[in-house]
């Protein structure tokens, strides 16, 4: 089937762009109305994963739970919400990165075990889960999904004899990869993060309560105050007596993602104490600093290249506009796949403005370049109009190598940077200039913090070994 389309449907959103990956929260607040605090972390969240969403609640007794496929609004409604009584909750939006996306795979995985029921929500990508899995097979685990969470319940239960705490702490030293866990029981919220930080997990207070998400944004979203990040290789238990946390896993070599903050993060969120509008838009500074052009005004590719563009307009002088308006209200269209209707596809959400474009010289600037479908569209929208010159300006380097830490890129043979020059990319997407930014101009925007950082993406140098994730790929378990 052709690219970006599924049951009819064509998949407009950012072809060229890596998959998100997932969104997670969690809140412990004895009389509040948690389930519907979490409905709203998760569309604060939305953009992490839009495939499925899923809320679990425990009310002291037991663990109840509503999940489906689509997005937050399609899955719930006020009465949905309303059956879900508690005062603990945890909440979950899925874009797939093991497994495919189907109502088995769905998250929160909710289960009962010796120590009773326990919830659970993951946002990341095992490395050694097939290896994992076959172990637990061969001791007489049953699997129902075929998502890699699903291997982490199964060595929890595997370690039923000791205290939740203890069998996590010995899950993390068996899971190999990132992962950024919620978990629930009966009158308690856990929230675990591997020892690299792959994935962000912050800490936030609410009335006298406590909220875990992966990013700050949905903090703000329901009104909590952030505190600090969960630490990498640190377990954090919610319960009535309060906060405890454990450091589980002396933190490694840190290696945050540094795509969340070129791509996948929203705008508003702050990750590691750096603000993610800031960081972009002093991406866009760097990228004139090392790509000096003459041009007549800068436009970004919206909504992620915008704060990028902004930078770069500031740093060298030229004009910014908004020279392509976004449709906001897309989803998916009822298009079939034929080229003339994959072009549409992208006129359906981004419309070039003749008026301001027209006889101009642009630099053109977004946030990264996958696979190069939906940029040489956009290139040839803007020749239509009148455009002079387009120079393409990338605020991320060339992604030269796959992600197995949870987002989903493409395989490295559909990767244009692994299999072209620069030189050839540009001539495939018809600009006149093609420029990206450089890892070290990258990097240094985060100071003394440059080392923290995974760029397997952009340097192949993966801080966990990727071997078995690489042989196997994304249906492993299926």
């Amino acid at each position: 089937m052709a690219e970006g389309y599924k049951n009819g449907f064509c998949e407009v959103p950012d072809g060229d762009k890596p998959r998100e990956e997932c969104g997670i929260f969690g809140i412990y607040g004895p009389g509040l109305d948690v389930a519907r605090l979490t409905y709203y972390g998760l569309y604060a969240l939305q953009h992490r994963g839009q495939e499925s969403a899923g809320i679990a609640v425990a009310d002291g007794s037991g663990v109840n739970l509503h999940k489906g496929m689509g997005l937050v609004p399609e899955v719930f409604n006020s009465e949905k919400i309303s059956r879900l009584k508690g005062h603990i909750a945890i909440g979950h939006v899925r874009y797939s990165t093991t497994g495919s996306s189907q109502p088995l795979n769905a998250q929160p995985l909710v289960f009962r075990y010796a120590q009773g029921a326990l919830g659970l929500a993951h946002n990341g990508n095992i490395t050694n889960v097939a290896e994992l899995r076959s172990q637990l097979a061969a001791t007489g685990s049953v699997f129902q999904s075929t998502t890699d969470s699903e291997v982490i319940v199964n060595l929890i239960a595997r370690y039923s004899q000791n205290a939740l705490e203890d069998s996590l702490a010995k899950c993390m030293i068996d899971i190999k990869g990132a992962y950024s866990l919620v978990i629930i029981t009966e009158d308690r919220l856990m929230a675990v993060r591997d020892p690299y930080g792959f994935r962000p997990l912050c800490l936030g207070t609410y009335g006298g309560g406590y909220v875990v998400a992966s990013e700050s944004c949905a903090l703000d979203t329901v009104g909590a105050k952030k505190i600090r990040d969960v630490e990498p290789g640190e377990i954090v238990i919610i319960d009535q007596d309060g906060l405890k946390s454990l450091r589980v896993l002396s933190p490694r070599h840190r290696a945050h993602c540094i795509f969340e903050y070129i791509y996948i993060a929203r705008p508003d969120s702050v990750m590691d104490g750096f603000n993610v509008t800031s960081v972009r838009r002093e991406m866009g500074r760097q990228l004139a600093r090392e790509y000096p052009v003459e041009a007549d005004l800068v436009i970004p590719v919206p909504d992620s290249g915008t704060a990028a563009a902004r930078g770069f307009a500031e740093e060298s002088g030229i004009p910014f506009e908004e020279g392509l308006m976004k449709n906001r209200y897309i989803g998916r269209t009822f298009i079939q796949p034929s080229q003339d209707m994959r072009d549409l596809a992208v006129r359906l959400k981004l419309n070039p403005v003749r008026d301001i474009l027209e006889g101009k010289r642009v630099v053109m600037v977004d946030d990264s370049l996958v696979r190069g479908t939906t940029s040489s569209r956009i290139v040839s929208m803007l020749r239509d109009c009148g455009v002079k010159e387009i120079h393409f300006c990338l605020s991320s380097p060339p992604v030269a190598h796959s992600c197995y830490y949870g987002i989903d890129t493409s395989n490295e043979k559909e990767l244009l940077a692994a299999n072209k020059t620069t030189g050839e990319i540009r001539e495939l997407i018809g600009a006149d200039g093609l420029h990206y930014l450089s890892l070290e101009g990258l990097l240094n925007i985060f100071g003394d913090y440059r080392g923290n950082f995974c760029s397997a993406c952009f340097d192949g140098k993966y801080p966990v070994d990727v071997c078995s994730a690489r042989d196997s790929g994304k249906y492993v378990l299926e």
